[in-house]
């Protein structure tokens, strides 16, 4: 990596904060994966330690194109052989990138998209994943259109003014979205600052 990449390298707080207890949970999970697409890498940072941390997968990244060069950075720095360039990926794309995948992570992504967009990316992900294939989604979620704590509230508000199509989503409502998509719920994870880590199994 170039000094200049080096001085405009992206970087997110908040990814290393939750990496730590996003890992100990979807380690498990991934276990007898062997392909993942990751869809919103942002950063790149994620796709970096997770990879790293489980080198038995291949980690596909994907973002919008504007987000590449950034992920880029983050990957080209690690040199991991188990990372790939990111895939052009807008979640309402009628064509979603001919991979392959046995599982699908996405992380703080479906409370920044439009609700249009979160249900073309649960049908997405429905196409794109192999039978018993694995749906792991990361956020804050609501439960019967409660929020969990006031932090989130103060979040959903803040998240409602930057954009009146965004918000928190309610737990019932994206799980019926799977259930369309051929997606069954496995567990809910408990995570730190009131997060949640979602899995779904794709049926036959």
């Amino acid at each position: 990596m170039s000094q200049e990449q080096s001085l405009h390298k992206p970087y997110c707080s908040a990814c290393d904060k939750n990496r730590g207890p996003i890992l100990s949970v979807i380690k498990p999970l991934l276990c007898c994966c062997s392909t993942v697409l990751e869809i919103g890498s942002g950063t790149g940072q994620h796709a970096v330690y997770f990879a790293e941390k489980l080198p038995h997968l291949i980690w596909y990244t994907s973002d919008l194109a504007e987000n590449h060069d950034a992920i880029r950075i983050w990957l080209d720095e690690a040199g991991l052989p188990n990372t790939r360039s990111p895939a052009v990926l807008n979640v309402t794309q009628s064509v979603w990138p001919d991979i392959e995948v046995d599982a699908a992570f996405s992380a703080n992504t479906v409370h920044i998209m439009s609700w249009h967009a979160v249900k073309a990316c649960f049908a997405g992900v429905g196409r794109r994943l192999q039978k018993n294939g694995l749906f792991l989604l990361y956020g804050p979620f609501n439960y019967k259109q409660c929020y969990t704590s006031e932090s989130n509230e103060r979040f959903d508000v803040w998240l409602k003014e930057r954009d009146p199509q965004s918000g928190i989503r309610n737990f019932e409502d994206v799980n019926e979205l799977a259930e369309k998509a051929g997606m069954l719920l496995e567990r809910d994870y408990e995570m730190p600052a009131n997060n949640r880590i979602l899995c779904w199994k794709k049926l036959a």
